[in-house]
């Protein structure tokens, strides 16, 4: 984590902010299941797995892991080639257990004049067709080696770049997937300049943000038979128990994904060895068993090796992000590679590593936008599925000012009402509290669920990802001040979404999910047809002005709307206003429409605060839509659900300009909540700010435009309501 300078800025107002932080921390959480997932029925070899798969060891670069290894392993030496080998023993016979840490994936090849970066591919080793895809509209670190030191390095966090939705609609590219020449990675830099400034190179590695994750009896996550095999050979090492005669030479390699050059290199400076033990899953052909097996590398000279065996472990989904690992087969593998080794007893798990990585909460980096990202950062860190708000509320209740919360008041759809100042011209704010999810629509024999989605957005995106299923009482304890990042340990159930092309995804076109339990197990712990799912996420700071985190649609409309009335008094308007918060606008405006129901013809105007779809992406046609981030909120003067009146759209802009806030007119796609209420009649003008990579998880909006987006709510709210001016003569 990172702090940034503070800001030259006046006590009183540095003082306000520590408040604004405090406040935050003091959030309530939400209450406890007894039921709840317990982690530590996940057991200590799979724990201990868990935390190897999250190693970054790019070829060439592998010693970024290989200190960590180190530092929780001691006993192993690193040669010329980076490779970590530890002797045990001496005289004959020689036996060599050897694994490679090493996994073939993105590096930057290229930072372009905007600050994006391109990636190429670093190693030969064969993935899944759909690698790219599951990459696509995910977070990612990139790993900016300093070239002097390893715990110099910088892991700067950032997404792949992905298509918005709403601009895709009834394309028929919708379904194509991406390769390596669509993808383009944003760390919310703003130049190339930006970029390097923030400490990224060409050959710098790319690696999927992924969180420690375990599900049942189960460690799911890249490569992660290959880890496994890793933190076994290491674990194999460390041990005490009586060995056999001999030598055993143990070697965690580099540069596997360059046909094992670390491993054959090593080989050769042993001399003679009599046996040879991979292991390796793509070696051993993923065969829950010692075998023999020739040599993986090219023919060469020098190197004298015996017979050659390879140690493998049974896994689901192999060779995807969600590689799952069962806690009984990591077991096991612990105690053929410790037999491979000589090792007359059972083989504890593996020393747990850390990965030493770690994006900057948007709580700690303090500046000028820290009042702005500490509560869009708190909300979007809110797991709070369609139709299921009530986490929302409790967090959002707590932040309302004190003369507020008393008169706000839940009506019976669920939305959240703040009504303020006297009865008469009536105008209406409404953001919505709710996130794109799945529900359970089946669950099968084989314990594996069936989803259907609750919102319109690309299902791919959640293929090979983590799943996590919400029951109503999951409580995830705040950690840092931190609301939802504990996800991945605690709360929710966890599982894995079934990459598309394995052999249990068996509708084309469905999204489907496995939580490592039977049908009887699922029902006992709370899964029902009808149970909400989304996946596990954690917002982060992107360079000086930007933030990224699934849901940033609508929790930066929840935001303004939150930090607006830090500047209204109720006292001094001249006409009513509510402010709503309102449930279930994914996928049908529900909310909208009974608050619309109720108020009727009673509201004048109508402000839908809520994200406008912005084509600021270079996967984006320009044509409509383009409202560039930074540049400040926008007027969605026209979608597909409302158009707003030339002379609505200019009063707006005269406040604004008048109070000297940055403001966009844009068409975009979409709908919104205020649609609803202009259908009885009220002038519907909808506010937002650009965002890019809309309805994914790598969603990205600037702060600035929070900030211009909270100052206009406020203006436009206690401004005096005057009538609508009539309509322009044209001459």
């Amino acid at each position: 984590m990172r702090i940034l300078d503070l800001p030259r800025t006046s006590s009183s107002r540095w003082a306000a902010e520590i408040r604004a932080a405090l406040l935050l921390l003091a959030v309530p959480a939400i209450p406890a299941l007894a039921g709840a997932q317990d982690t530590s029925a996940v057991g200590p070899y799979a724990r201990a797995v868990a935390t190897w798969i999250s190693l970054e060891a790019s070829p060439g670069a592998e010693r970024i892991a290989t200190q960590r290894i180190q530092s929780a392993v001691p006993g192993f030496t690193v040669d010329r080639m980076g490779n970590l080998i530890k002797k045990v023993g001496d005289g004959s016979p020689r036996r060599v257990v050897a694994c490679a840490i090493d996994e073939s994936g993105y590096v930057v090849s290229q930072i372009t004049d905007d600050g994006y970066l391109r990636v190429h591919m670093a190693g030969n080793q064969r993935h899944p067709a759909l690698w790219d895809q599951y990459h696509e509209g995910q977070r990612v670190i990139v790993v900016a080696i300093d070239r002097g030191s390893v715990l110099r390095t910088k892991h700067i966090p950032g997404v792949f770049a992905v298509r918005s939705n709403h601009l895709w609609r009834k394309r028929a590219a919708d379904d194509a997937p991406t390769s390596i020449e669509n993808m383009w990675i944003d760390i919310g830099a703003r130049s190339r300049a930006e970029a390097e400034r923030m400490g990224v190179d060409v050959l710098d590695p790319v690696v999927r943000e992924w969180p420690e994750w375990t599900y049942g009896d189960y460690v799911a996550g890249p490569a992660a038979g290959n880890r496994a095999g890793c933190a076994a050979v290491a674990a194999a090492a460390a041990s005490t128990d009586k060995r056999s005669e001999g030598e055993t030479d143990f070697i965690i390699s580099t540069q596997k994904s360059f046909n094992w050059a670390g491993l054959t290199s090593a080989l050769l400076r042993l001399g003679r060895v009599d046996s040879l033990y991979i292991v390796d899953q793509d070696v051993a052909g993923r065969a829950p068993s010692t075998r023999s097996v020739r040599a993986p590398w090219p023919a060469m000279s020098g190197l004298d090796v015996g017979v050659i065996s390879a140690i493998g472990i049974a896994s689901r989904y192999p060779g995807t992000l969600t590689e799952s690992l069962l806690e009984d087969d990591v077991e096991k593998l612990h105690r053929a590679v410790g037999r491979a080794a000589g090792l007359t007893g059972a083989t504890p798990p593996a020393q747990a590593v850390a990965h030493g990585w770690a994006a900057a909460p948007p709580l700690v980096v303090r500046d000028s936008l820290s009042r702005y990202a500490d509560m869009i950062g708190k909300l979007v860190d809110v797991y709070a599925p369609s139709g299921h708000e009530q986490p929302m509320r409790d967090v959002i209740q707590p932040l309302l000012p004190a003369w507020a919360r008393d008169s706000a008041q839940v009506d019976s759809i669920g939305n959240l009402v703040l009504a303020m100042g006297p009865d008469r011209d009536t105008s209406v704010f409404i953001a919505h509290m709710d996130e794109l999810s799945f529900q359970v629509t089946r669950i099968g024999s084989d314990g594996t669920v069936s989803l259907q989605p609750r919102g319109t957005f690309f299902p791919f995106l959640w293929e090979g990802q983590p799943a996590l299923l919400h029951r109503d009482d999951d409580k995830i304890p705040a950690r840092d001040g931190r609301l939802g990042c504990s996800a991945s340990r605690e709360g929710p159930m966890r599982g894995v979404f079934i990459p598309r092309d394995s052999a249990a995804q068996r509708e084309p076109g469905t999204v489907t999910a496995w939580f490592g339990l039977n049908p009887a197990e699922l029902a006992r712990d709370g899964v029902r047809v009808g149970s909400p799912l989304t996946s596990f996420k954690c917002s982060a700071r992107l360079g000086d002005v930007r933030i990224t985190g699934r849901s940033i649609d609508d929790r930066a409309g929840v935001t303004s709307l939150l930090l607006a009335l830090d500047d209204i008094d109720p006292a001094k308007l001249d006409h009513k206003v509510i402010f709503v918060w309102s449930v279930q606008e994914e996928g049908g405006l529900v909310g909208a429409k009974a608050l619309a129901a109720r108020l009727g013809p009673s509201v004048r105007r109508v402000h839908a605060v809520d994200t406008f779809v912005s084509s600021d992406s270079p996967l984006e046609s320009r044509r409509f839509g383009y409202a560039p981030i930074g540049q400040g909120a926008v007027v969605r003067a026209l979608d597909n659900s409302s158009v707003a009146s030339p002379d609505e759209i200019d009063r707006v802009v005269r406040i604004a300009r008048t109070a000297g806030i940055p403001l966009q007119v844009g068409t975009t796609n979409g709908g919104n909540d205020g649609s609803e209420l202009a259908r009885y009649g009220a002038i519907d003008v909808a506010l937002a700010w650009p965002l890019r990579y809309s309805h994914s998880p790598a969603e990205i909006m600037d702060l600035r435009d929070l900030r211009s987006l909270t100052r206009i709510v406020t203006a436009l709210a206690k401004a005096p309501s005057l009538p609508t001016p009539p309509a322009r003569a044209r001459p």
